[in-house]
């Protein structure tokens, strides 16, 4: 068993280091989105992240030029297609109340801080609730219309239309109060080592930013761009699909997108971010 831990722990160190060790500090360029949604890259860490990190940084800012550039421009994002969907969607009547979104909402537009401001705590639930747990309430009790599952195409593609609107703004999601609890499990989540290479989140996205693992540099793992348009599935990704394949590169048996882990993991993971901008759905590698 002993031998086997030291195996694991130098493949954990090793794969950090695959690329020859090399680093890249977070560039100094700025993102201005069609030359006029100015978003804030870099900001002091939210008081929470104490001795842990002095300064935060979008993902945007250890992209390559190209890949930073897709994302400056809305018809160069791929990932703006994903919000014409979603207007198309937020505009369709669903289910047996024959309403759309746009019946209760004035507009997506209208739904500019929501983005910012969750996860959050839901009184009438007594739980903490992430914009598509809010979208799939809006869809069986208003609408009539079935459940949506967790991060399906129609998901993202709403979820890529509340972010959208709402670029630029803050992140600014609330820790304390009832939703502390979950927030805790959150961070616990977040430092505990799983799989066979004993990785936690905070081992690469905390300890090991900037270095390069594989072909890719790690960022920090901040998630104020999420939903992101990856290059290399050629498609949006929701955050809880993501940090299902994070666990899974550990070689562990992962939680399931939509599951109370994720969920207060994404709660965590989203409260790190708290004074970047939103700038989903952003293009990542």
């Amino acid at each position: 068993m002993k031998i086997n831990k030291t195996i694991a722990g130098l493949a954990a160190m090793t794969a950090v280091a695959l690329a020859g060790g090399a680093v890249a500090d977070p560039d100094e360029d700025e993102l201005v989105i069609n030359g006029e949604i100015a978003i804030v890259t870099q900001t002091a860490a939210p008081a929470h992240l104490e001795g842990s990190l002095d300064e935060i940084y979008s993902g945007w800012r250890f992209r390559a030029d190209g890949t930073q550039a897709m994302e400056m421009d809305d018809f160069d994002n791929p990932g703006m297609l994903g919000v014409e969907v979603g207007e198309e969607l937020f505009a369709k009547a669903w289910g047996s109340e024959g309403k759309s979104c746009a019946d209760c909402h004035d507009g997506a537009e209208s739904l500019a801080d929501v983005r910012p401001t969750y996860p959050k705590w839901n009184d009438a639930k007594e739980q903490v609730y992430t914009v598509q747990m809010q979208i799939n309430d809006c869809l069986t009790e208003r609408m009539g219309a079935e459940k949506e599952k967790y991060d399906s195409s129609s998901m993202l593609n709403l979820e890529a239309l509340i972010a959208s609107v709402a670029r630029g703004k803050p992140v600014n999601v609330a820790i304390d109060g009832p939703a502390q609890s979950t927030w805790e499990q959150g961070k616990e989540i977040y430092y505990t080592r799983y799989g066979q290479l004993e990785l936690s989140c905070a081992n690469c996205h905390e300890d090991n930013y900037g270095n390069l693992i594989r072909a890719d540099h790690l960022s920090q793992g901040q998630i104020n761009g999420f939903p992101t348009y990856r290059l290399k599935n050629a498609k949006l990704n929701g955050v809880q699909g993501r940090f299902k394949g994070c666990v899974r590169d550990t070689r562990a048996e992962t939680f399931s997108p939509g599951s109370p882990e994720f969920i207060a993991l994404e709660l965590y993971v989203a409260s790190r971010g708290n004074g970047l901008s939103v700038e989903g759905p952003s293009v990542r590698n």
